[in-house]
């Protein structure tokens, strides 16, 4: 690399890091692992969600891609509807904190690692019964998803996941997506499966995306780590979800 542009490529890097910095604060008391956001006061602020583990994807699988994958959704969504929202509209939160019920709609990574408090169940039920939305994702495999599935269950132990069918608005409610296994070859697993809980009145409050993840997608597609096409598809997913919360 010439000089000239080396010298560009590490100036870039500064101001990125500096426009990071200004909008971020540390996460933990000593700063280390991933970092919070201060998010701007946009209509949607998306939370990613810190919650209990059992270890078994080293306690980190719920920061998974942040927060570029966040950011990258963000971004989109400002692009393509008429949502008050910025490129820096998310932040961390505790599902097991009164926080929680701030942010309508959530994030979370790797619910194949969740190992809930009860106060974190007890949450999670509430957040549902408000009127909370969440997509879960990033979880493949018989283990992930049966540890998934038992500690949504501790929430709601009257209620099964059920497979959202193809002609849900979910898949239409602003996006058209193409090919629902557009991405399977890209991600672990066999054929990919949206699983849903549904509320009383119908409304579809979990999205559980089987053999799946979407933040790949969000976070790799623009360095050519993942083809346009199935990358596409991930973000008319999210921005569905998206719309489908804010409109039921």
């Amino acid at each position: 690399m010439a000089r000239p542009l080396r010298m560009l490529c590490f100036a870039l890097l500064l101001a990125s890091s500096s426009l990071q910095l200004a909008n971020a604060q540390p996460f933990g008391s000593l700063g280390r692992g991933p970092v919070q956001n201060n998010p701007p006061a946009t209509e949607l602020i998306i939370a990613r969600l810190h919650f209990g583990t059992n270890g078994n994807i080293r306690h980190s699988g719920w920061s998974h891609n942040y927060p570029w994958s966040d950011r990258e959704i963000n971004s989109f969504l400002k692009r393509k509807t008429s949502i008050d929202v910025d490129e820096f509209s998310y932040r961390i939160v505790e599902l097991g904190s009164d926080e929680v019920f701030d942010y309508p709609f959530a994030y979370v990574s790797e619910p194949g690692e969740m190992q809930l408090t009860e106060q974190e169940v007890h949450n999670l039920r509430e957040y549902i019964i408000r009127g909370g939305t969440i997509i879960m994702d990033d979880f493949d495999g018989d283990w992930q998803w049966d540890q998934m599935e038992s500690q949504v269950r501790r929430a709601f132990p009257d209620r099964a996941l059920l497979p959202i069918d193809e002609g849900h608005v979910l898949y239409s409610a602003h996006e058209t997506l193409e090919n629902l296994q557009a991405m399977s070859q890209y991600v672990p697993g066999n054929d990919i499966t949206y699983y849903g809980l549904y509320t009383d009145d119908g409304r579809l409050a979990i999205m559980a995306g089987h053999n799946n993840d979407l933040a790949n997608f969000w976070d790799w597609y623009s360095d050519g780590s993942m083809p346009l096409k199935p990358s596409t598809d991930a973000f008319r997913l999210g921005t569905n979800a998206v719309i489908y919360a804010m409109t039921h």
